[in-house]
């Protein structure tokens, strides 16, 4: 078995988002695949199974537990397993459902991986929450973008948005982690997306991740996904349309997402971003 190591949303080594990837765990047990995330210590890590279908079973592990979904190891992973198995398409199963994959090579002989989410869904965040999570970041309510109303979003997993309306509000981000990593578990949220909308279809993002162990997540894919959802049902853009999210920077790893809405509502959100393997490590 090989253990993988790939990061996600940039074609530079030391940006993006790191995940592990093992290409067949069909011989692993789930508490072997949790034991490997946590050694391996990247947010997530990304195990896939091959199906009679041709398609693939693919689970994700946090150092700390097994989530639903997870958008930047399906890229690193899809890139990994067309860099050994050829480009084109894939299905993945997944505890979310159902999420097609593409990949292709581009002129500049890069690898890009495209996947469509399951349906988003997004709900207003309770008041009371938004209460809470602003007193844990320690921000007044006037920080909040009163044309972006914070909501709970989910294409695959569970993120509440929370936009701002003063980008070095979010710069300055900084939190306590035992509160939050209580309050995620309380509800069952994956990430916190902390943005701050920079025109009509650009924003940047950082996103909170107590319950994978972790203070702050570089690249967010299935944040992102959400965020399109987000945007679609609120009608803050006019689909078909590209949102970018740039994420990351504060850290030092800057990502770019690029999020495809479709019109409609019944319609997944598509994801692309490259993926290349760690210096050194796989």
């Amino acid at each position: 078995m090989e253990i993988l190591r790939y990061t996600a949303f940039s074609t530079d080594p030391d940006g993006g988002n790191p995940a592990g990837v093992v290409l067949d765990s069909s011989s692993l047990t789930p508490e072997e695949m949790q034991l490997i995330a946590t050694e391996v210590g990247y947010s997530e890590t990304a195990f896939l199974a091959p199906r009679p279908d041709g398609g693939l079973d693919m689970r994700y592990f946090s150092p700390r537990a097994e989530v639903p979904f997870c958008g930047h190891a399906t890229i690193a992973a899809a890139v990994a397993h067309a860099e050994r198995h050829g480009e084109g398409e894939r299905v993945l199963q997944t505890a979310a459902g159902e999420v097609p994959v593409e990949t292709r090579r581009g002129a500049d002989g890069q690898l890009t991986a495209t996947l469509t989410s399951v349906r988003p869904r997004v709900d207003p965040l309770d008041s009371a929450d938004v209460d809470r999570l602003l007193r844990i970041l320690g921000w007044p309510h006037t920080v909040l973008d009163g044309d972006l109303p914070p909501h709970v979003t989910y294409a695959g997993a569970q993120h509440p948005v929370i936009a701002v309306s003063d980008r070095s509000a979010m710069e300055a981000m900084s939190y306590d982690f035992a509160s939050l990593d209580e309050l995620t578990a309380e509800r069952g949220w994956t990430t916190v997306n902390v943005v701050w909308r920079e025109s009509g279809t650009t924003f940047r993002s950082r996103n909170a991740f107590p319950p994978g162990g972790v203070v702050e997540d570089p690249a967010t894919g299935a944040a992102a996904a959400a965020l399109g959802g987000y945007l679609r049902a609120l009608g803050l853009v006019e689909p078909p349309v590209r949102v970018t999210v740039h994420q990351g920077h504060e850290m030092g790893r800057p990502s770019t997402l690029l999020v495809d809405v479709p019109a409609g509502t019944e319609t997944g959100i598509a994801v692309s971003g490259n993926a290349v393997p760690m210096p050194g490590i796989g």
